[in-house]
């Protein structure tokens, strides 16, 4: 028996027996008051380990390119990633045939994440690491598209945007990363590109209105993309050791550590301190189309730039900390990829904060703007001085953004 049909007898097993906590003939659908459930964050450990994979291939390449790469990498991970967590917002993950279905998609992405050091370079022996790659990735958004139209259930409208966005979007896009694999060479990496950008626009195009998609929990669906986030900056606390694990401790270590630690404090409170409640709220104040926009635009997509940010400064923390004792420049490498992820990051909140709560927060543009402008400076100092600046612009920026709190909240 095929893996296809076992899925198949286990959901007409499931609907002919109304399995208990109100499973009757369907997957139930998710309560407004539905939270994160365990297997859910059994299930993104697997991303934890291809955040790590992704800035392994972003270090050994050394090259711009091969961030561009990477960052496509990163992208399609990500896609599968809020793919899920469209799907457990819809039916809690905690039912059989969803961590059956979901259990597969792990094993897939995990052989994914494995291979991404060769998605671009096969290594000698073996299978085709980036068809395997290509892939593994169809395999999981075939998954997924399974599992979603079983959780629809009677739900015509959700039903059909399932199928059309597969259809239209998923297919082809699969379809061109297995083409691009066979193909290898500087033309994988701009028609994985494509095929991303495809995937994505035609989603969101398929997606106006909030065509026939569904958010159920508020507080589900925040504290999901709330936890991506933290799992992404657990990758950034990694970085800080890995330049320095097999060195003696000393005091240029000690002092690097402090300053990469508080910089990945600084990345929390920007994110926490007031967005992540923000967003919360905004989601509930709207329903039906205008909710599943919101969660569309604010978390789906942007959220990709924040944990590629959180990456990408992950990556010039790690590289920083291999020199952290050095009075040697910085050097290109290590300054662009510490500011651009500092600046993509900040950028990406500046977006998000707009999106949920109406107004542009000129204190984090200038913050982000002067982030861009500070990889020359970075460039040009040492390892230990450009993780204080980047600090010190950080932190500014978050402490003159709540002074103009206070004094906001005091005057009203």
């Amino acid at each position: 028996m095929t893996p296809g049909a076992r899925f198949g007898m286990l959901v007409r097993m499931q609907e002919a027996s109304g399995a208990s906590g109100g499973l009757v003939g369907r997957l139930r659908n998710a309560e407004a008051s539905s939270r994160v459930t365990t297997f859910e964050l059994f299930f993104d450990l697997v991303y934890v380990f291809a955040f790590t994979q992704v800035s392994r291939l972003m270090a050994e390449t050394h090259s711009a390119f091969g961030i561009l790469q990477a960052l496509v990498v990163l992208a399609l991970m990500w896609w599968t990633w809020a793919a899920f967590g469209w799907l457990a917002n819809q039916a809690p993950a905690d039912q059989p045939v969803m961590r059956v279905g979901m259990s597969a998609a792990m094993i897939a992405v995990f052989v994914a994440a494995l291979v991404i050091p060769e998605s671009y370079e096969d290594l000698p022996g073996g299978w085709h690491g980036p068809l395997v790659l290509a892939l593994a990735y169809t395999l999981v958004r075939l998954i997924h598209m399974a599992l979603y139209i079983v959780a629809a259930g009677d739900d015509a409208a959700l039903r059909r945007q399932v199928l059309v966005t597969q259809a239209v979007a998923m297919a082809p896009a699969s379809t061109a990363l297995i083409v691009g694999a066979v193909v290898g060479g500087p033309w994988q990496t701009w028609i994985w590109l494509a095929a991303f950008a495809y995937d994505a626009v035609l989603t969101w195009a398929s997606s106006r209105g909030g065509g026939g998609w569904r958010i159920h929990s508020t507080a589900h669906w925040t504290e999901r993309y709330g936890l991506i986030v933290i799992l992404a900056l657990g990758e950034s606390i990694v970085a800080i050791g890995v330049g320095v694990a097999r060195e003696p401790i000393d005091a240029p270590i000690t002092a690097g550590v402090v300053l990469a630690v508080v910089l990945s404090i600084l990345l929390w409170w920007a994110y926490f301190g007031r967005l992540a409640e923000a967003g919360e709220h905004a989601l509930e104040r709207r329903e039906g189309p205008a909710r599943v926009v919101l969660a569309l635009h604010a978390y789906t997509y942007v959220h990709l730039v924040i944990v590629a940010g959180v990456i990408l400064t992950a990556l010039g923390v790690e590289e920083a900390m291999a020199h952290i004792g050095d009075a040697e420049p910085f050097g290109w490498f290590g300054a662009s990829a510490l500011a651009a992820g500092l600046g993509a990051y900040v950028a990406a909140t500046v977006v998000f904060a707009r999106l949920v709560g109406g107004r542009w927060p000129v204190t984090r543009i200038i913050g982000a703007l002067v982030l861009a402008a500070s990889v020359p400076l970075l460039a040009i100092v040492a390892p230990m001085a450009a993780l204080a600046i980047a600090v010190g612009v950080l932190g500014a920026m978050l402490i003159a953004e709540s002074a103009i709190g206070v004094r906001a909240a005091a005057t009203e």
